[in-house]
């Protein structure tokens, strides 16, 4: 698809390429500290790519690696979300959803925040190409009610669906993004006074909440060329007496520690681990860079996202979930890591379970898996026993590290004691 000539970009192009900033959105932009030469830019030198490469010759890349790794080998294991999830508010105040890639429903304050929504079945503008779905989402558009505040971090069709948006405007939410993205938001039929468009460091009072747009290192396209007068954020949202950050896409930087002084410490932070690659290491974090920049923040729990649902880079898909968890022992980071569709409470997170490796293709040398029965694995922050591999009772055996590619067990599709 990105091999495409611009010019024949422009006879295809359909509602979801959505549409340009204009009169005082287009002043507001010109406006901006961010906006400089004509274009946004990053809070430090950033490369979209750091090899010079055509489109092309990246995919071409991305197609030599294994491709059956790149996907799980049979279905993921969700967690069905029903409506009755959800009946009764978070006793703590904060409750987190993740329901694929960077889908997180967030009840905080009373309230319900959506991030990054995207129920379409590919990210792409297009119906009939572009990164497909490899699960369902957990809980139909249909059986979410009650949302107030959508968040969007970037314009990137893996973040922002046009499909998803439009069955949203229903809701009532309010919908909060970075400068320029309300363009498309507005051309896609929201309303205007429900869009509130911030730039970094901005902050608004939405439903209760207050919703602050922070810094990221990262760039905005819906089309084949970086554009330039659409902005990308991470956010903060704090109600309730809690804070979460949701990280968006962002390659590693100092400015992690920033945001955490200025509006942390974060009950929770939903960081980007997945789709890295050699080719755009600037504009994405490894899942060690994805636990380095939690701590930075000052996060007490790290929920990880960004992976699982699309497969969008070379690396093994359930190489992330493998590396963070690593990370997270090393670096002493409190780690979740739900089943799509699992809700749970920060204040008090489950016991980290690798159901992913149920569905985990092995390595292409062949090594058999191994299926311990009861296997888990505990991660906890300092003074619970990060870092020193401490696993619950009957897990011998349950731990790996990531990148080998010797036999490694393989457990069942739980994540909590609830059968799949």
């Amino acid at each position: 698809m990105a091999a495409l000539p611009r010019a024949a970009w422009h006879r295809v192009r359909t509602d979801a390429f959505g549409a340009e900033p204009r009169g005082e959105r287009l002043a507001r932009i010109h406006r901006s500290p961010q906006f400089a030469d004509g274009a946004f830019r990053n809070p430090v030198p950033t490369r979209r790519l750091v090899y010079e490469r055509s489109p092309l010759e990246i995919t071409r890349a991305q197609l030599a690696a294994d491709r059956v790794r790149r996907v799980p080998s049979a279905a993921v294991p969700l967690h069905r979300l029903l409506p009755v999830d959800l009946a009764e508010p978070p006793a703590s105040g904060l409750r987190l959803t993740w329901l694929g890639h960077a889908t997180v429903l967030a009840e905080i304050g009373g309230r319900r925040v959506l991030f990054d929504p995207v129920w379409g079945e590919r990210c792409s503008p297009f119906a009939w190409t572009g990164p497909k779905r490899l699960h369902p989402v957990p809980l139909p558009l249909s059986e979410l009610d009650g949302v107030d505040v959508v968040v969007v971090s970037h314009d990137h069709y893996d973040h922002l669906d046009m499909g998803t948006v439009r069955a949203l405007i229903g809701t009532g939410a309010t919908f909060a993004v970075p400068l320029g993205v309300g363009a498309h938001l507005e051309y896609w039929g929201v309303p205007a006074e429900r869009i509130v468009e911030l730039d970094w460091w901005e902050s608004a009072e939405v439903a209760g909440l207050t919703l602050t747009a922070t810094p990221a290192r990262h760039y905005c396209s819906r089309g084949p060329r970086t554009s330039p007068l659409f902005l990308w954020a991470s956010w903060v949202v704090a109600g309730g007496g809690r804070t979460v950050f949701h990280s968006g896409d962002t390659g590693y930087f100092a400015g992690f520690a920033e945001i955490g002084r200025r509006l942390g410490p974060f009950d929770a932070t939903m960081v980007q681990v997945g789709a890295y690659s050699d080719f755009w290491p600037e504009v994405h974090m490894t899942p060690e860079e994805g636990v380095r920049a939690h701590l930075d923040l000052g996060g007490e729990v790290l929920l990880p996202i960004h992976w699982c649902t699309f497969n969008l880079a070379p690396h093994p898909w359930d190489e992330p979930a493998e590396r963070v968890v690593a990370a997270a022992r090393t670096q002493g980071a409190r780690l979740v890591v739900p089943r799509p569709g699992k809700p749970f409470e920060p204040v008090d997170p489950p016991a980290l379970r690798r159901w992913w490796r149920a569905v985990a293709a092995p390595p292409g040398d062949g090594t058999p898996l191994v299926v311990p029965d009861g296997s888990a694995d505990t991660v906890a922050g300092p003074g619970t026993g990060a870092g020193t591999g401490t696993q619950a009772p009957g897990a011998a055996g349950a731990t790996s590290t990531a990148g080998t590619s010797g036999a490694r067990p393989k457990v069942t599709a739980e994540d909590d004691g609830v059968p799949v």
